[in-house]
């Protein structure tokens, strides 16, 4: 069942949405919880004697804690045009990265988005593995364009890759829906001129989404077409018109919720 939990600024329109872009890891793919078993285990080795439970929770902790720093690592190398080199680094293979998991709800949702509004993947990763993500998910047909770090010149935080995209689909970055859990994702749609929607499945919290400049914030993207109106229109039996929907339907608010109100990853 997909938590209803939603904030959404007054600023939001979804009448403008045209097309929909994603990020991947955090936001399609389950990096996070990944990152907390792979963490949990090797901490079993130094603290055999500790229960599951606890290593999990220690596990959550530290990731969360280097949630920060690493967004902040994608923002100075775009700042000093250190791109290249950041995609250099020795990050997981190809094959280890297409065994990853969806964000609970995203196999259901992609389609129907699909159905309304041409999807884009914005990934500051590898174009490859962003590919072969998709192919192993079986999420690739949805998908019209698939953009990785190094498939232009800047990389997010930077809003070449969102305006270039936007450009590939005939349409202005005003009428782009960007959907991301990194401040870096953000503060890339804020400066092409797009809207923004800050997911709390992956790595950023509600207070960085929101000061980064997010336009709502969801549990996950599962939690979409309830924020863009497909839900009402399909149950009404009607041809879903999400250039039309109004955003009134969700409960808006000028403040996020407070960190005990958010829904638990």
């Amino acid at each position: 069942m997909v938590n209803a939990w939603v904030w959404v600024h007054p600023r939001f329109d979804a009448a403008r949405v045209r097309a929909i872009f994603f990020d991947l890891d955090g936001t399609l793919r389950d990096t996070d919880d990944e990152l907390v078993h792979r963490l949990a285990r090797g901490l079993s080795w130094l603290a055999p004697w500790t229960a599951r439970a606890t290593r999990e929770r220690w596990a959550r902790r530290m990731v969360m804690a280097l949630e920060s720093p690493v967004n902040a690592l994608y923002a100075w190398a775009d700042r000093w045009h250190l791109d290249t080199l950041f995609h250099r680094l020795p990050w997981p293979r190809k094959d280890q990265v297409a065994r990853g998991r969806l964000v609970p709800g995203v196999r259901e949702t992609i389609p129907t988005l699909a159905a309304h509004y041409p999807l884009a993947l914005v990934s500051a990763g590898s174009e490859h593995v962003a590919r072969a993500f998709l192919q192993h998910t079986g999420l690739a047909p949805y998908f019209r364009i698939v953009v990785g770090g190094p498939t232009y010149r800047r990389t997010k935080p930077h809003p070449e890759p969102i305006v270039r995209t936007a450009q590939a689909l005939g349409l202005a970055p005003a009428h782009v829906l960007m959907v991301g859990d990194t401040t870096v994702d953000i503060r890339a749609a804020k400066a092409a001129g797009a809207q923004a929607i800050g997911v709390l499945s992956g790595f950023g919290t509600a207070d960085e989404l929101q000061a980064a400049g997010a336009d709502a914030l969801l549990p996950s993207p599962a939690n979409l077409p309830l924020l863009l109106g497909l839900h009402a229109a399909a149950s009404q039996g009607d041809e879903p018109q999400p250039h039309r929907t109004s955003p009134t339907t969700i409960a808006q608010a000028s403040h996020p919720p407070t960190e005990a109100a958010q829904p638990e990853r």
